[in-house]
């Protein structure tokens, strides 16, 4: 009997995120481990493998195949044939090959894992204290690729070329460096360089160092990350972050934190298991928390808000700083001026940031996509646990794929909406989220967003032949898709796609549900501004069977920035002619614009009717005296959130579920206002307030289930990242026997229109 004759050869095609992230040098090492010759490689598709040996050995491997995986690798699917043996002895990593459009999903970005760091602060290791250390385990992905198969001239990487000691561990199958594409040391790397705002360099002995110390002297200093760069400083000196809220003309909007660990944390906000997980996981996310009481930080950090939001380290240059500068915390908050999209090339990041920046701590490794930091808080809503909910998706996230089912032939392309906006590219069963991209109104975010999509057709090669968008026609996502010329356009009403979207995530893409979709706004199918929606459906149709009582947006678009008219709007309504202002809006509003308000709200040409929840809970905060204008989106339902959840339990107020499942909140906003003139503290108002609308939704939703014979429901929408309104309702709904689904992977916000919009046009058959 010949040798091949008692051995066999099987060969082996892995699906998922597998590139990137030390997959062949693990099959290697499983193939060496088990006396098995053959080898492994990239393709556009993944990893294809061929090994060779005993029976036995070969089915030890595959089963250890899918269970002992590397950290960042994502199995989407194995198929194994069985294949003629060869004799061969030996197994080999060779080159990869490309025979085909990419298909291979590009690992999202991951922090530094524990075994760089501590490399990075051990003296005796030769990349002590380097900015750019990583391994197969962690470190850039997304940001610096370039292209698939995800090798390192197809990155960021390619300028700089090994040296022979990083070449020997990159070729080394015992090296935990071993293909490691970013791979990189002192000596033959990226390096840091630090320039004042006027782009002159400044040489130091130690550049981090240098730049810890004047963070402690109060400078406000650009930091360039993965995805692009921070503005940093420290957060408990009052005058440095007075200076940087200043400069970057951000009036209330909350900064981020950066702290050294988890322990650090705890001096500035209370941290359960579920928080601390997701602020250890690779992924760093900003993870908002509870403040604790005697928090060090400055009053300009956040100011109204009971919550911060604080992140870990996630690059060995963010490590460094923070471990130089020494106990407590960063400000890290978005290179940016306002509401633009973050600076993540050198130049645009000097010329955008040195009227904020005081100094600019930089480097010559390229980012190729601009990607901001991911934010998540922990709600208690769906099967009744403790759970991560995503309000922004992005660095450490993004690119991982979605389900499309049915499977699509032709590349689709979903342009999302105008606020938060992301865009999505698929074909066959997958689907790529953007990163958050922001809104689009912005010159600069819009061009983000067109280039961002080329980079995606280009990096997934998706040629769309199908473009989804929202049915707005004045939204500059809707004018992007028409302008594509040569595809079929698909109009996706903005709450079903809301609606889809979290079907389609839990993987529901055949069944109905009942959705409660509550948002700011969104263009209805009749023409009006929808945004309180009782929705029944599933991802390929949907009906609208309940909306919130209608009323005038006074001045259309000028109501969100100002939400006074609104609550002018919503006390014309609920006592049937203008009123008084409430105590609070006394002081916040003059009489002549208050009055002016009720000839603008009689002209539907520039006061169109509103269904929107979102507008109601600014009314609400405005008549409270939370915020009768804002500088943000959301911010008036925020600090009504913030005064709720302070004041705890306190009643509620009749909100009638009217016949046509219509929630009326007329006699709500009479009795509110009734409280406020009599005195009643805003916050007993705002609790009062989230319990009727909260009570009214389970009632409208679980008689809505009843009738139409569904056994679940959708919570979704912007006003949904409300904890408080979100964890009331899913608890109303368990214990009325419903099922909950909530969004987990994607914001509830319109972060996850694009992926609805995609899985309905797949749906339709397209």
């Amino acid at each position: 009997m010949t040798a091949t004759a008692t051995r066999v050869r099987t060969r082996v095609r892995i699906e998922g995120t597998v590139q990137g992230v030390g997959f062949r040098p693990f099959v290697y090492r499983l193939a060496t481990e088990e006396g098995l010759s053959g080898h492994v490689l990239n393709d556009e598709r993944g990893v294809v493998l061929e090994v060779e040996g005993g029976g036995d050995a070969v089915d030890r491997f595959l089963r250890r195949l899918t269970v002992q995986t590397p950290p960042l690798a994502v199995i989407e699917s194995v198929a194994c044939e069985p294949v003629a043996a060869h004799g061969e002895r030996g197994f080999a990593i060779v080159e990869s090959r490309r025979s085909g459009s990419p298909e291979a999903p590009v690992a999202p970005d991951s922090a530094t894992c524990a075994d760089c760091l501590a490399e990075l602060f051990s003296p005796s290791d030769r990349r002590f204290r380097y900015a750019f250390i990583n391994c197969t385990n962690c470190g850039p992905r997304f940001t610096i690729v370039r292209g698939v198969p995800y090798d390192r001239p197809q990155t960021t990487m390619a300028p700089f070329a090994m040296c022979a000691d990083c070449r020997r561990e990159y070729e080394d199958p015992g090296d935990r460096r071993f293909h490691a594409q970013p791979n990189a040391c002192p000596r033959c790397g990226p390096a840091l360089a630090l320039h004042d705002r006027y782009g002159e360099r400044l040489v130091t002995a130690d550049t981090i160092a240098f730049a810890a110390a004047r963070l402690r002297e109060g400078f406000v200093i650009a930091v360039k990350g993965l995805g692009g760069f921070h503005l940093a400083c420290d957060a408990t000196d009052d005058r440095a972050v007075a200076a940087l809220r200043r400069r970057k003309h951000r009036e209330d909007k909350p900064f981020a934190l950066m702290v050294a660990d988890a322990d650090a944390a705890g001096a500035f906000v209370e941290l359960g298991l579920e928080e601390r997980q997701l602020i250890e996981s690779v992924q760093r996310p900003i993870v908002l928390a509870p403040r604790v009481t005697d928090s060090p930080v400055a009053a300009a950090v956040a100011p109204g808000t009971p919550e911060l939001g604080l992140m870990l380290p996630y690059t060995p240059l963010h490590h460094l700083l923070l471990s130089d500068f020494g106990a407590g915390a960063l400000v890290m908050t978005s290179g940016n001026v306002s509401d633009e999209p973050i600076a993540f090339r050198d130049d645009d990041a000097l010329a955008r940031l040195a009227p904020i920046a005081d100094l600019f701590l930089t480097h010559d490794r390229e980012i190729e996509t601009r990607t901001d930091d991911s934010v998540l808080r922990v709600v208690s809503a769906g099967a009744g646990r403790r759970r991560p909910l995503p309000l922004r998706r992005s660095r450490g996230y993004t690119p991982a794929p979605f389900e499309l089912a049915p499977a699509i032939e032709r590349g689709l392309l979903a342009c999302g909406a105008e606020q938060k906006s992301t865009f999505c590219v698929a074909k066959g069963p997958r689907a790529w989220v953007s990163h958050h991209v922001g809104d689009l109104e912005h010159v600069a975010t819009h061009e983000a967003f067109r280039d961002g999509i080329t980079h995606f057709e280009r990096l997934f090669a998706v040629a769309p032949e199908v473009v989804a968008h929202d049915l707005h026609p004045d939204y500059l996502s809707t004018t992007y898709a028409l302008a594509r010329d040569g595809v079929r356009h698909v109009g996706v009403q903005h709450h079903h796609a809301h609606l889809a979207a979290c079907l389609a995530e839990h993987g529901m893409w055949e069944s109905d549900a009942v959705g409660a979709i509550f948002d700011g706004t969104g263009y209805g199918t009749d023409g009006s501004v929808w945004g309180g929606e009782l929705l029944v459906g599933g991802v390929a149709r949907f009906e609208r069977a309940g909306w919130l009582w209608p009323v005038r947006m006074p001045g259309s678009a000028a109501a969100i920035r100002q939400p006074w008219r609104m609550a002018f709007a919503w006390l014309l309504e609920a006592f049937g002619e203008p009123q008084p202002r409430s105590p609070a809006l006394r002081r916040l509003v003059e009489p002549a614009r208050w009055d002016a308000m009720a000839q603008i709200a009689a002209s539907p040409a520039v006061s169109p009717l509103t269904s929107s929840i979102g507008r109601l809970f600014d009314a609400v905060g405005a008549l409270c005296g939370i915020a009768a204008e804002v500088s943000y989106e959301g911010q008036a339902a925020v600090g009504l959130e913030a005064a709720a959840s302070a004041a705890g339990a306190c009643g509620t107020y009749e909100l009638e579920v009217g016949d046509g499942w219509v929630l009326d909140p007329r006699a709500a906003i009479r009795a509110i206002y009734s409280d406020l003139v009599l005195g009643l503290a805003p916050r007993v108002v705002a609790a009062r307030f989230h319990d009727a609308v909260a009570r009214a939704t389970v009632a409208a939703v679980t008689g809505l289930a009843a009738e139409r014979g569904l056994d679940t429901a959708v919570l979704s929408g912007g006003v949904f990242q409300n904890r408080l309104l979100l964890e009331g309702v899913a608890a109303g709904l368990q214990r009325a026997g419903l099922r909950v689904l909530t969004p987990e992977r994607l914001p509830p916000n319109d972060g996850g229109i694009s992926y609805g919009q995609a899985a309905v046009a797949a749906a339709s058959g397209v």
